[in-house]
Parts: C-alpha cells; sequence; structure tokens
C-alpha cells in the first residue's frame, strides 16, 4: 500500500514544487479509497496532518517528527522484505521494498543536514493548506449563487443540434484521437483538469489543441505561432548534393538564427521585422538555404511580428516563400503547413481550393493539419459550405476531428450571421464526447465581442466559470483586441477590469499594445498600457521609471499624429510612469528618420524649456549626406536656426559639408538659404577644410590679425593630415610659428609653446613607419627650419618622439628632433643613443658534457664536487638517462648527497627498477636517517613496489610517511588515486585492500572518491566475485559496498560509480539495477565522461548498453546520449548502426539537434546511403505544448514569504540590488520573513557591487528573523574580498578563520585577495598565518604557492627590507626541486610603484640567478614586464646583458599567446619580434598576428599579412585561414580562397595535435 501511495518512494518521479507533490498525493490517496469520497474536507485535513509532521514539536525540535515518521516507514518496509522470497515475482518486489527503504534512509539523512529546509517546506505547506481552504470556500460562494440563479429560473437550455448536411455524418465517426498530431500540440493549451495526455469520453482529447488561425485567440499573438522559439529546431533535411562547407555553413547560421530568434521571443513575446530581415539575408548570403531555414523564415512572418501591419506580413511570407524557392530550397507539406498558418494569422483572404491545387501541381500530399487549416480560412470568411466541402475529405480519408476543427466552426458559423449556430457547435462538441474548452468559449466570445453584444459575453464567461473553464489573461487580451478591432471600444474597459494580472501578463499586454497601435487604435492601447504595474518598467539598467517605450516607439513608426502623441507623453510623465516620455519620443523619431515629426517635436522641446543640441539633428543629416542631398540639409541647418541652435564643428564637417562639393560650395550654399554663418563651428569648419586642402590659404587666414581665437585642438587632426599629403614644408613651418607665439591658438591654462610640443608628436604618432620612412626628408626639413625659428620642445615630449622614431627605424630623425631641445638638456641626449652594454654572460649552453667537464676541472684541482655532481644527476634524470646518472653515482658515491640521491630515486621508479631503488633509499637513510622525502617521491616507491608486488615494503613507506609527518595535498593524493587505480585494472583487490586500509588507519589522508572507487572496479572485475553477485544485484556483498561507497562519498556518487563499474566489466543487469534506483537524476558531466572514454577505447557495447539503460534516467538529454554513440559510428564508419540508431531515435521520439542531424547524413552519405529524414510535423506542436504550458492561476492572490523571496530573487538576477533592498526594509518593518537563499542571493549581489555596509544590514535582518541564519560560502568570500580590497584586512582575517574553523572552504579567490592586500600594507606575520591555516587543512592542492611567496616579498618591500625581500624569492629559484615559477606579480607591483630601489635589487637578483644558476624565469619575467611598460630601450638593455632570454622560446611564445587573446596587442607581438627576431618559426609567429588581427578585426592588415606569407612562398595553417575567411565575411566581401569549413575549435585543436606530435618527436 505504502509504495502505491508513494511515487517519490516506487519510481523515478521528481516533484518541481511542493503543490505537485501535494497533487500527485492527493490523486493516489483518493483513487485508492483511503478518504471518505462524501467528506469534501477529508484532502485538507490530509494536507494539515502533513503540515504538522513537518513543523515539529517545536522551534527546538523542526525535524523530530519527520525523521520519526521516516524510521517507522523504514522499519515496515524492511519488516516487509523480510518476509518475501527471492524468488519470482516476490522477489521483485522484495527489491522494490529495499530500494524504498534505502530512499528513506536517504531521506532521513537529508533531513539530519537541512533543518531549516525543514522548516521552509512546512512554511509552504500552511500555505497551500490556506490557499485550498480559501479556493473551497470560493467554490462554496459560487454553488450557492448557481443553485440560487437555478431556483429563479434564469438557466436556459441551448438551441437542438446543427443541422449541416455533411457534419452529422462527419461528427458520428469513431473520433480515434492522435495525441501526437502536430494539432494537437501548441503553445498556449493549459491544464485545467486532468493530465496533458488524460483522455475523456468518446476517446477525443478536447484540450489539446489550439491552431494559432482556427481559433479567434491565434490571430494576434505571437506565442501562439512559436511558444518558445527553441521548437523552430525542425528536424527534416532535405537530401542535397552541396559540399560538407556549405552544410557547416547552413548548420552555423540556422543555430545563430535560431539563438536570436528564441531570445528575442523569450525577452519579449516577439520578433522584429528587422531583425527577422537580417536572418533572411544572412541565409540566402550562402546560396543554399535548408529545408529547416525556410521552416523557420516562413513560421516568422506571422502573429510573431505584432508591429507589422498584416498585409505586409503576408508580402513578406510570399517574398520569403519565392527567394527560398529560387535558391534551390525543396518544400514539403509541412512548409505549405506552416504557409497556411501565416495566411490565417494576417487574415489573408486566399482560395482554400486553389491552394490544394497547388499542392498537387508540386506532388505534395496535404495531411490532416492541412485540412484543419484550409477549414479554418472557410471559417474565417463564413464559409460554411465550403468548410463542409473540406469535412467531408477529411471523412473520406478517416482523419479524426479535433477540437480546432469545432473551434473553427463557431468563428465560421458567427461570421456567416448565425450565432445559434455558432453557440449549438458546443452542444455538437458535448454529444462527440469532448468537452469545451478554454479555446472553444474563447471563439465564441470573440465572436459576441465582433457582434458588441456585451451582455451574451457576459452570460458566456459566466457559462464557462460554471463549467470550470477558467480563462487567463491572455484569453481576454484576444476578446479585447476583436472587440477594438470590431469598433465597440465603449465595451472595452468593463473587459479590462477582468484581466487578473497573471505571471507574464506583462509582455502579453505590450504584444496586445502594439497590436492594437498598429491596427490604428491607440487610445485603446493606452488604455492598457495604463493598467501595466508600475513596479516594472522597461529598463533594466536605469532607476527612472520608463514605463511605455515600446508603445510610443511604435507610435512614431506608425505615423501617430503629434497631438495625441504629445497628449500621451504628458499623461505618462504626470502619473509617473516614464521620466522623459518626450525624450524618448524624439530619440524615436530621429532614428526612425521621419523629419517633419522630429522637428515638431523639438518644437515641443522649446515650449517645455528642455534643450535641443546639436547632436540631435546628426541622425538626419546622416541621411542626407549619404544622399547627396543638399536640400534637406540647408533645410534642417535652417531648422536649426529657428530653433535657436547654433551647428557646431562636428555638424557641418561631419554631417553636413561632405554632402556639398566642396567646404566653400556648401558655405555660399548655405548664406544664399539664409543660413548664419557666425559661429565658431562655421569658422572651424572652414579651417578644417583649408588644412586639409591649402596650407598657404590656411596661413593667410590664420595670420590675418581679424581671426577669432580658435584652439589648437579644433583643427590639429585636419592639420595632421594636410601635412601629410602636402609638399609645402614652408607654409607649414610657418603655420607652427605662428600657432608657438600667438595666443589666440591656446585657450585653458596651457601656453601655446606646449600645444606645439604635444602637436608635433601628436604628428609623429599619427605617421606610420612606412609614412615616416617615406617622408623623411620632409621632416628633417620641417624640424631644422623649425629650430631656425627658435621653436623648442621639453624633455618629456622629446623622449616620446624618440621612442617613436626608434621603433620606426628612423634614427636619423632623432638628431633633428634633439635639435630642438633646450641647449642646456641636448649635452645630457648627445646623439640620443643608448649607451653600450656589458659583454653578454651566455648560460644557455649549460650542458651535461660542460658540466662534466667543469667536473673533471673541480676533481684534478682537488676541489668540492658536490654541487656540480647535484647539477649533473640532475640534468641526466631530466633527460631519464638512468644508466649514465647510476654509472655517475657509482664513480662519486662519497660525493653525493641526498638531493642527488633522491632525483636519481625518483628516475629508478619512472623506469621501474624496484632493486635500484630500494637500495638507493637505503643509501639516503644510511647517510642520514633523518631525511625526510617529498611525497611525490613516496609515492612513486609505493606504485613501483606494490605494481612488483612487494606489497610489505610499501606499506613500510606509508609507516614513514606518518612517522616523518609527510603532508600530502591534492596533488599527491590524485597521484595515490592512480596508483590504485593500475592495480585496479589487474585485479589487485587484495592489494589495494590493504593499501587503502593502512593509508586510512594511518590517516595519512581522508577517503575520497577517487581513493574509494579502485577497491570497487577491481572486485567487479574480479573472476573472484562469489557466484551471488553475478546471478542477482541485491546480494549482501553488493549491499557492503554499497554502504561502504555511500558513507565515503553520497549515494548518488556511489550509484554512478557501481554503474560504470558495471558497465565496464560487462554487467549490463546489475548496471541496469543500479541506473534504474527511485530518484536518481541524470548527471551530464559523468555520463558524458564514461561516453567519452568509450569513444576513445571504441568500446560500442558498453556505450549502446548506458544509452539505452538511460532511456528513462530523469533529466537526461537523449538527443547527447544518441550524439555519442553516432560520433563512435563516424568515427568507425558504421553505416549500419548509425542508421538503427536513428531509428531508435525515432522509436523514442526524440527531437534531434541539428548538429546530430548533420553528423548522422555525414555518416550516411560518406557510405553513399540514402538521408532517411522524414520527421513529422507534429514535433512541433508537441514541442509548443512542452515548453509554453502554464499551470492553472488561481484567481484569488496570495502574499506569502515565498513570493516576495522570489520577487528579491528575480531583482538580484537583474543585478538591481537597490530595488530588492528597498523591498526588504519594507518587509523587515512589516515583519515579514524572506527565504535564507533571498537573504543570501541579495547578500552577495551587494557585495559583488562593493556594497558592503548593506550587505552586512541584510545579513543583521536575516539574522533577526532566523537565528541561525549563515552566509553561503560564496556571500562570506566575496566578504572577504570586499573587506580586502578597502584594507580591511583584521576583519577580513576574522571572517576567513571562522569559515575555516566550521570547515568550511573559502573561494581561492578570496584568500588571494587577503594575501595580496596584506602584501601591499607590509602584513608578513598576517600572510604566514593565513599560509599556516590553509596548509593545516590540506586546502593548498590548487593554489599556488607562488601566491604567499610573491605577496611575502611584497611585504618585506613594503616595510623596506630589501635584502630579506630577495632572499625569499632566491631560495625558491635555487631550490633544486622548485618548478618553473613565475614572479612576474611582483617585477609588475613594483613598477606601478615606482620603487627604483626595490627594482635594482631585483633585477640583479634575475640577472645573477641567469648567469650564474641558469635559471632564467626571473630575468624572462623582468624582461617581459618591461615590455608590458613600454620600456623598450630598458628591455633592449637586459637582452644585450643575458642574451640566453632570447632562447626562452617556450617562456616567450606563452607571452605571445597570452597578448594574441586580447584586442590591441599585436604591437606588443611586434615589438617582442623586433628585440628577437629568430624566436620562433615564422608560421608560428604569422599564427599569432592573424589571431591578433582577427581579435582586432582588422581586415586590411590580415590582408596584407596573408599576401606577405604567399610572397614568401608559405602556407597559412587552417586555423588562420578561418579567421581571414570570417574577416572576409563580416566586411561583406568574397575572400581569394575557399573557407575551411569545420569550426575553430577543430583546427584548433587540430593544430596543437600537431605541435603537441612535433615536440615529442624532438624529444625522442
Amino acid at each position: 500500500m505504502i509504495l502505491a501511495l508513494s511515487e517519490a518512494l516506487s519510481s523515478n518521479r521528481v516533484f518541481n514544487s511542493v503543490r505537485e507533490a501535494l497533487d500527485c498525493g492527493e490523486t493516489l490517496v483518493s483513487s485508492g479509497g483511503y478518504l471518505d469520497k462524501e467528506d469534501p474536507l477529508a484532502p485538507t485535513r490530509a494536507v494539515e496532518a502533513v503540515a504538522h509532521i513537518l513543523t515539529g514539536r517545536d522551534r527546538r525540535d523542526a525535524a523530530g517528527y519527520c525523521l520519526a515518521a521516516l524510521s517507522q516507514l523504514r522499519s515496515v518496509l524492511s519488516q516487509a522484505r523480510t518476509a518475501l522470497s527471492k524468488e519470482g515475482e516476490e522477489g521483485t518486489k522484495r527489491q522494490k521494498y529495499f530500494l524504498a527503504s534505502k530512499k528513506c534512509e536517504f531521506f532521513q539523512a537529508w533531513v539530519l543536514d537541512n533543518a531549516h529546509r525543514i522548516r521552509m517546506l512546512a512554511i509552504e505547506l500552511w500555505h497551500e493548506h490556506s490557499k485550498r481552504e480559501c479556493d473551497r470556500s470560493s467554490m462554496e460562494k459560487a454553488k450557492t449563487v448557481v443553485e440560487e440563479n437555478l431556483k429563479k429560473g434564469k438557466s436556459k437550455k441551448h438551441g437542438s443540434a446543427l443541422e449541416i448536411s455533411a457534419v452529422p455524418q462527419t461528427f458520428s465517426f469513431g473520433l480515434a484521437p492522435d495525441l501526437r498530431d502536430q494539432e494537437n500540440r501548441t503553445g498556449t493549451q493549459r491544464l485545467y483538469s486532468g493530465a496533458l495526455s488524460t483522455r475523456r469520453a468518446g476517446g477525443v482529447c478536447p484540450r489539446q489543441i489550439r491552431l494559432a488561425s482556427e481559433n479567434a485567440c491565434s490571430r494576434v499573438w505571437p506565442h501562439i505561432a512559436a511558444g518558445c522559439v527553441r521548437t523552430y529546431a525542425t528536424v527534416t533535411e532535405q537530401k542535397d548534393e552541396s559540399s560538407n562547407v556549405v552544410r557547416s555553413k547552413q548548420a552555423q547560421e540556422f543555430d545563430w538564427a535560431l539563438t536570436k530568434l528564441d531570445s528575442s521571443v523569450r525577452r519579449t513575446g516577439r520578433i522584429t521585422k528587422t531583425l527577422l530581415l537580417r536572418i533572411f539575408h544572412d541565409i540566402c548570403r550562402t546560396g543554399y538555404p535548408s529545408g529547416n531555414q525556410a521552416l523557420l523564415l516562413l513560421r516568422s512572418c506571422g502573429s510573431l511580428l505584432p508591429e507589422v501591419p498584416l498585409r505586409e506580413r503576408t508580402e513578406l511570407a510570399h517574398h520569403v516563400w519565392e527567394k527560398l524557392q529560387e535558391l534551390g530550397a525543396q518544400y514539403d507539406v509541412s512548409h505549405y503547413n506552416a504557409l497556411l498558418k501565416v495566411y490565417l494569422q494576417n487574415e489573408f483572404k486566399f482560395s482554400p481550393m486553389d491552394f490544394l491545387a497547388k499542392m498537387e501541381a508540386a506532388n505534395i500530399q496535404p495531411n490532416r493539419v492541412t485540412y484543419q487549416r484550409l477549414i479554418a480560412a472557410y471559417c474565417q470568411n463564413g464559409d460554411i459550405e465550403g468548410a463542409s466541402t473540406i469535412l467531408g475529405f477529411m471523412k473520406s480519408k478517416d482523419l479524426p476531428i479535433t477540437e480546432a476543427v469545432f473551434n473553427s466552426l463557431v468563428t465560421g458559423h458567427a461570421r456567416a450571421g448565425d450565432i445559434e449556430s455558432a453557440k449549438n457547435i458546443l452542444t455538437v462538441m458535448q454529444g462527440a464526447g469532448i468537452e469545451p474548452g478554454p479555446d472553444t468559449y474563447t471563439a465564441l466570445l470573440s465572436a459576441y465581442a465582433e457582434m458588441g453584444d456585451l451582455d451574451a459575453l457576459k452570460k458566456t464567461l459566466e457559462a464557462a466559470e460554471a463549467a470550470d473553464c477558467s480563462l487567463m489573461d491572455r484569453d481576454l487580451m484576444q476578446i479585447i483586441f476583436t472587440m477594438a478591432k470590431a469598433g465597440h471600444q465603449q465595451h472595452v474597459p468593463e473587459l479590462v477590469e477582468r484581466l487578473r494580472h497573471e505571471r507574464g501578463y506583462v509582455p502579453d499586454a505590450m504584444n496586445l499594445c502594439l497590436s492594437l497601435i498598429t491596427q490604428g487604435l491607440e487610445d485603446m492601447a493606452f488604455h492598457i498600457l495604463r493598467t501595466f504595474p508600475s513596479l516594472q518598467p522597461e529598463g533594466l539598467s536605469s532607476d527612472s521609471p520608463n514605463l511605455g517605450n515600446f508603445f510610443l516607439r511604435h507610435c512614431v513608426n506608425m505615423n501617430t499624429p503629434l497631438e495625441k502623441l504629445g497628449l500621451y507623453c504628458k499623461q505618462l510623465q504626470e502619473s509617473n510612469l516614464h521620466a522623459t516620455p518626450l525624450s524618448f519620443t524624439l530619440s524615436c523619431a530621429l532614428e526612425a528618420k521621419k523629419t517633419g515629426m522630429s522637428l515638431e517635436l523639438m518644437k515641443l522641446f522649446k515650449e517645455q524649456d528642455l534643450p535641443v543640441r546639436p547632436h540631435y539633428f546628426w541622425p538626419l543629416l546622416a541621411q542626407h549626406v549619404k544622399d547627396k542631398n543638399t536640400a534637406g540639409v540647408i533645410e534642417l541647418l535652417k531648422g536649426m536656426q529657428e530653433l535657436g541652435v547654433s551647428p557646431d564643428v562636428e555638424t557641418l564637417s561631419v554631417y553636413s559639408f561632405p554632402a556639398f562639393p566642396s567646404v566653400d560650395a556648401g558655405l555660399q550654399a548655405l548664406k544664399d538659404a539664409g543660413v548664419s554663418l557666425e559661429s565658431e563651428g562655421f569658422l572651424s569648419s572652414e579651417v578644417r577644410s583649408l588644412a586639409v586642402n591649402d596650407l598657404a590659404k590656411l596661413y593667410a587666414r590664420l595670420s590675418d590679425p581679424s581671426f577669432p581665437s580658435l584652439d589648437l585642438i579644433a583643427f590639429r587632426g585636419s592639420l595632421t593630415y594636410g601635412f601629410k599629403k602636402s609638399d609645402d614644408v614652408e607654409s607649414m613651418v610657418k603655420i607652427t610659428t605662428l600657432l608657438y607665439n600667438d595666443e589666440r591658438f591656446s585657450k585653458g591654462a596651457s601656453k601655446p609653446g606646449e600645444k606645439v610640443s604635444f602637436f608635433l608628436y601628436n604628428l609623429i604618432d599619427n605617421m606610420s613607419e612606412r609614412e615616416v620612412q617615406a617622408q623623411e626628408g620632409k621632416l628633417q626639413k620641417y624640424f631644422s627650419q623649425l629650430r631656425t625659428q627658435n621653436i623648442t620642445i621639453t624633455t618629456s615630449i622629446f623622449r616620446g618622439i624618440r621612442n617613436l622614431l626608434d621603433s620606426y627605424h628612423a634614427p636619423e630623425l632623432i638628431k633633428y628632433v634633439i635639435a630642438l631641445l633646450d641647449p642646456k638638456e641636448q649635452e645630457s641626449h648627445g646623439s640620443g643613443a643608448a649607451p653600450l652594454p656589458p659583454p653578454p654572460v651566455n648560460g644557455s649552453d649549460v650542458k651535461v658534457f660542460a658540466l662534466e667537464n667543469k667536473l673533471a676541472e673541480l676533481k684534478a684541482e682537488n676541489k668540492p664536487i658536490g654541487n656540480v655532481l647535484k647539477q649533473i644527476i640532475q640534468a641526466l634524470c631530466a633527460e631519464e638517462n638512468l644508466q649514465r646518472a647510476l654509472e655517475l653515482k657509482q664513480q662519486h658515491e662519497e660525493e653525493m648527497t641526498v638531493r642527488g640521491y633522491a632525483s636519481l630515486l625518483g628516475l629508478c621508479c619512472r623506469h621501474d627498477n624496484v632493486e635500484e631503488a630500494l637500495n638507493l633509499k637505503r643509501e639516503i637513510d644510511r647517510k642520514d636517517s633523518s631525511t625526510v622525502l617529498d611525497a611525490s617521491k613516496y609515492i612513486a616507491l609505493v606504485k613501483t613496489l606494490s605494481k612488483n608486488g612487494k606489497v610489505e615494503e610499501a606499506i613500510d613507506f606509508l609507516k614513514e610517511m606518518k612517522e616523518k609527518n609527510v603532508a600530502l595535498d591534492d596533488t599527491h593524493v590524485t597521484n595515490l588515486f592512480h596508483v590504485l587505480n593500475a592495480l585496479a585494472a589487474k585485479g589487485a583487490a587484495s592489494t589495494i585492500q590493504q593499501l587503502q586500509d593502512t593509508i586510512f588507519t594511518l590517516g595519512l589522508t581522508k577517503p575520497t572518491a577517487n581513493l574509494c572507487s579502485p577497491l570497487i572496479t577491481a572486485h567487479l572485475g574480479s573472476s573472484d566475485l562469489p557466484g551471488a553477485l553475478e546471478a542477482k544485484g541485491d546480494t549482501e556483498l553488493l549491499q557492503k559496498a554499497m554502504d561502504f561507497e555511500s558513507q565515503t562519498r553520497g549515494e548518488m556518487a556511489m550509484l554512478y560509480d557501481l554503474f560504470f563499474a558495471f558497465l565496464q566489466t560487462g554487467r549490463y543487469r546489475e548496471a541496469r539495477k543500479i541506473i534504474e534506483t527511485p530518484g536518481l537524476r541524470a548527471r551530464p558531466g559523468r555520463l558524458q565522461w564514461y561516453a567519452e572514454r568509450c569513444i576513445s577505447g571504441n568500446q560500442m557495447e558498453a556505450l549502446d548498453q548506458m544509452v539505452d539503460m538511460t532511456a528513462k534516467l530523469f533529466e537526461c538529454d537523449r538527443d547527447e546520449m544518441y550524439s555519442f554513440v553516432l560520433r563512435l559510428c563516424k568515427e568507425t564508419n558504421d553505416w549500419q548502426k548509425a542508421e538503427a540508431t536513428w531509428t531508435k531515435m525515432q522509436e523514442e521520439n526524440i527531437i534531434p539537434r541539428e548538429r546530430t542531424l548533420r553528423m548522422l547524413a555525414d555518416i550516411l552519405k560518406n557510405n553513399s546511403q540514402e538521408v532517411p529524414f522524414e520527421v513529422p510535423e507534429t514535433w512541433y506542436e508537441q514541442a509548443d505544448t512542452k515548453q509554453e504550458v502554464q499551470p492553472e492561476t488561481n484567481p484569488i492572490r496570495t502574499e506569502s514569504s515565498s513570493e516576495y523571496s522570489m520577487q528579491v530573487l528575480t531583482l538580484c538576477k537583474k543585478r538591481k540590488p537597490k530595488e530588492a533592498l528597498k523591498i526588504l526594509k519594507d518587509l523587515n518593518t512589516r515583519g515579514v520573513a524572506l527565504n535564507p537563499s533571498a537573504y543570501d542571493h541579495l547578500i552577495r549581489t551587494l557585495l559583488s557591487e562593493g556594497a558592503m555596509e548593506d550587505a552586512l544590514t541584510v545579513q543583521n535582518v536575516a539574522k533577526s528573523f532566523l537565528p541561525g541564519f549563515q552566509m553561503s560560502d560564496i556571500a562570506t568570500s566575496l566578504l572577504i574580498i570586499t573587506q580586502s580590497k578597502r584594507g580591511q584586512i583584521g576583519d577580513a582575517l576574522k571572517n576567513m578563520k571562522s569559515m575555516l574553523s566550521a570547515e568550511r572552504v573559502p573561494l581561492h579567490l578570496a584568500i588571494t585577495r587577503l594575501i595580496q592586500a596584506m602584501g601591499s600594507q607590509g602584513d608578513v606575520a598576517g600572510i604566514q598565518e593565513v599560509e599556516s591555516l590553509i596548509k593545516d587543512l590540506n586546502m593548498d592542492g590548487n593554489l599556488s604557492s607562488m601566491v604567499f611567496v610573491n605577496n611575502m616579498a611584497l611585504a618585506h618591500i613594503k616595510n623596506g627590507d630589501l635584502e630579506t625581500a630577495v632572499e625569499v624569492l632566491e631560495g625558491v629559484f635555487t631550490d633544486p626541486d622548485s618548478t618553473n615559477h613565475s614572479i612576474s606579480f611582483v617585477f609588475r607591483k613594483v613598477f606601478e610603484q615606482d620603487n627604483d630601489k626595490a627594482l635594482d635589487k631585483l633585477s640583479a637578483m634575475a640577472e645573477r640567478l641567469a648567469n650564474h644558476f641558469a635559471c632564467y624565469r626571473p630575468a624572462s619575467d623582468l624582461f617581459l614586464q618591461l615590455l608590458e611598460m613600454d620600456k623598450i630601450e630598458d628591455a633592449k638593455f637586459m637582452l644585450a646583458r643575458c642574451s640566453a632570454l632570447a632562447e626562452q622560446k617556450d617562456i616567450m611564445i606563452s607571452y605571445m599567446a597570452r597578448k594574441a587573446q586580447s584586442p590591441g596587442q599585436v604591437g606588443k607581438i611586434k615589438t617582442l619580434l623586433s628585440l628577437i627576431p629568430d624566436l620562433v618559426e615564422k608560421e608560428v609567429v604569422t599564427s599569432y598576428l592573424m589571431k591578433c588581427h582577427f581579435m582586432d578585426k582588422d581586415l586590411s592588415s590580415a590582408k596584407a599579412l596573408y599576401e606577405q606569407i604567399q610572397k614568401e612562398g608559405m602556407v597559412m595553417d587552417e586555423l588562420s585561414l578561418k579567421r581571414l575567411a570570417v574577416l572576409y565575411r563580416n566586411a561583406e566581401e568574397t575572400a581569394p580562397f575557399h573557407e575551411p569549413p569545420e569550426s575553430f575549435k577543430f583546427y584548433a585543436d587540430k593544430l596543437k595535435e600537431k605541435v603537441d606530435k612535433a615536440r615529442t618527436q624532438a624529444e625522442e
């Protein structure tokens, strides 16, 4: 009985809400006869009882009742299980009891860990109980009213049966429903009774259809046509012989279009014509439109475009149809049905019989969907006779009559003037076993709305409510639209009052407003707009109200009279619904290029004392300039003058004069038209024109004493451009001298000389290297003549020009620039050449042979050789030269150090040389028994010994690790897993067990997921596993393994481990039992991991079994699962398996993604097989139903804590924490508490924006309502980060300690920011304390040790202790076991602090490490940091002093790779390559340069690079070609080569594989 009443215990069902769980339980209990059906209060009392259990005894023991109830359940299930046999049906039932009992145990554990959540569930249950009580009370009242009306005789019987010659016979069929039918799945379906697939009397599901045009609701609402646009992903794909390149492009284009449309519809419930046309043009550019793309475009030409008039929609649909047909799109019945739907939504009048004839001519057979839509077309025009003809066709083909047909007939009779027959359709439906649903009532109500019969409409609404058929706001809006369109606006306000403002009201109401405006009913739309909730403005980034933007924009687009627009703006502002409606309306008019409307709106601005700026006119002028419409430009400038607006220089030079043949012509035309030229804008424009075209005239104009003041900045750019294109050096010198001496051209505090100095710098900066070199003679002459005019520049400007010229390789010009310096400054700069560097010391050739020679020399001189010997040993270990290393060890046994032995020990372990490894360990102990090896060395020893059967010795070393307190980090634990997993592959279960027991008993590490799973795998793969395990899955051995794993890593992870282990060892029966555990959810990451493993190992059987077993796994992405199988099929070229997979997908009724279809098509086509893609259109409607169906909304709105919590969470998600905080404060004053999650999310959002004080306020509020409230790990980490940034180190450290003491883990970023803050304040002790805390809790596995080292050094630098800072850093790099650490962070901070003293010390350290220890990383970091800071000369000197930097290819290439990731970094790479020309091969360089140009979207530079590569005879890699092709495509240009067809990731992986292979070969 228990399992029969609990889906949670007996199946995989997971409930998404408390209400869903209660509904399910109530249904099962009631149907089982466990409630008194005569007692209407029984279900409510049951809910009350459950609420009492969850509430608990009191606040201190909230979970006690729950735990007791679950304990009793578990006891009952265990007793029932023991009473059953293990065989036959009882065995199956016994297994169910076992799984249910385990689930109860899991629930108990969850309750213990989530006591606070139990309280929240109890609150929701009490809320649900109150809601049901309220509903019951309302129902009782409604029932009383109905009974009274019946007694008074107000209820009337409706008319007789429908009298149509063809229809009665049609209605008498056996109406066999097709639940997979296309018309039975639409996006507006609602659940008002029973489940979606529930069938009613007569076998007809009455509420399973809603054709967007077969009922009155469908002619406006875009979501009816396409619900969520994801449903557009039609799987139909026509056979086509185009190349894979085109197919790849199609898929990419379609995915992009789908994403754009999906985003638009999700946000607004509609799409714009601009977006649709953009997608259309993009698809047409490919030249090969697919069936999916055609369907996508056609279906978007209907009610998804409420802002477009009906006629234009239809014209657009016809244009799309014809254009795609020209391009070769193959149309099938789904496309014709889509076109029919568009006709109906757009109320396009056509001949249905002609449409059928065209289909037949195209050899396309109509289906049931086609006939239903043709009936709707006849009924839309009131043609019942035509509809009857189509009904006859349907009868002859044995097609079922669905609710949509009846709804169409309601509309048809009403439009034919026979409203009584329309009403009688409802009776006929009931006679046919179909209960009228909301769509039917909406069709009838729309008919009354068209007639303006408000009384009949009210009565029908009452009848619908009496029939338990609740209409949603969306239905009422359709009726409102119909009524307003029919001219009965006087009745609209009464219907508007019936709107309940359900969830989703605003987007639906917006679409209603847009449709009304499109029909010219702006006043009705504004009335609807005024009903919008004031708390939901459209703008997400502004605190000012701006409700109505969409309304004003569409009014402008539809040319609404200015008087109305002004009135709307005034009322919106007075109602505080919009802060600046008039400004927004003007911006819309300007955007729409509506000149007359824009000028009139600007006059309204003036009337309201609002400023009118010159740039307001730019959008209008830009179009006239583009069209060379001089008259239009003149009229607008006259309009500016009338409004009292003076055009500035940008308005004239950019948006006015380009329309005229010349500036002079423009000035003359404006003067003739009466436009005043007395403004700075006209003056600046004139000067700019002269600067570009004639320097001599410019000088004459500027030198005129009557010339007014004008700042150089107004024409500096034009002057620079004019000089570059002119050879008139003399005039340029005169102009420069005039600017240098005349204060008229220097406004503000700057002196004329300073502005001219910067002008000279700007002149060189705006010239390219090629231009400087080409015009070097002109520049030399120019600078020489400037010197004769006594013009000087500042030292800083000289340095800037010198650096520029140096980078342009123009050293001769520097001499002429030096001449412009003050004579005193010239001496210190000389010729501008850098001093000669000291002779370089090259340490790059320190190889083994050189070290051996040095060793021989030292030995001959009787000097210590220990250090050199250690270096040789380490070098040989790096080369994996074990034999030579052992020889050296034997030759110099006495000089060997412990570190040398340790290096050799690791090498022996890698080479699996057990005996030599043990000998070396004994030698280490003999030299110094207290020596503690690195943990990795111990683990290597354990691996080698256990692998070779020496388990006792391995255990001894584990014990030694414990004795010597060797700590293990995450990396070491991972290495241990690999040790155990390697043993598991051999089936060495006993060895694994011994090692695990030792590791866990000694406490070297805690049991983890990775460390526990190898034992299970070894047991399952062992041939010694008891036979009972193979026969049954519920044996004691399996249960013991499950209990062990469940305790150590959690039930879900344990089940997946067992599942994969069973699959891997071929125990498919046991694997199926595991994956069918009730309540198990899909874990995509784990499933993908195993699938990838199967693909790489070519394990088709295991992969196929996993896909088959996960068919009913909750939330499992079935398309993703089958795509894994197809990937393996493609790799093995197994088209038979691929075809069988496609059949299985059809059997499972899966909607494949585009990529899956493409993969399958490729497999079949590569094997010359036909592509069998024939997907029924019903998938579209089914997807609509699944995604659009919404729970019935109760008309009685009850405010609750959960609703406010959801509101706060939504605002946090929208990055509106201030609004959420305002709500919180209001609730706090009213004593209303939120969910803990809402408080935590608000705290996190506030902290992410730096509002720490507000976040702490929220924390205090939360604690006042919830004494046990505790911020989440993320929130606490964000608090630590904020405090660290503010320098509140003490508070941050306190919070971190609090987290660690509670065994909570802070984010690595929080730890890093705290350490950095301590470093910046010189808190050495604080850094040491944090490091100690982290290491004590073994949390430093993924945290770089250099975080502590670098900031420790910075702390010492802050305190002035440079020597200690150097010692800290130097100690890292002189440690033989250290890796290639980076200290670039230290150099960057020192540069930022401008600490020359510290920089000198660190530079000396870096060079010392490079030249004496062959450690080049610090020097490389310094060198690259100099490049980053644009200290090119210093970088050159460093490279000269340490030329080995040029050979650090890995570091330099890594730097180039990082730079190529960001835009604007090509200069850095070029600078590096100019300093080290032979750094890497040219192919590598060009690849990074091309990526830089791609990031910069610089097609011209990319073209030049491509031409250079071709000239030099090199071959560009495919990834670079792909990037270049995309640049061409984005610029709408044709590439001179074929674009590589695959994705960027494909070619990146291919290139990486090539590089790795080359590197491996080089090492071999």
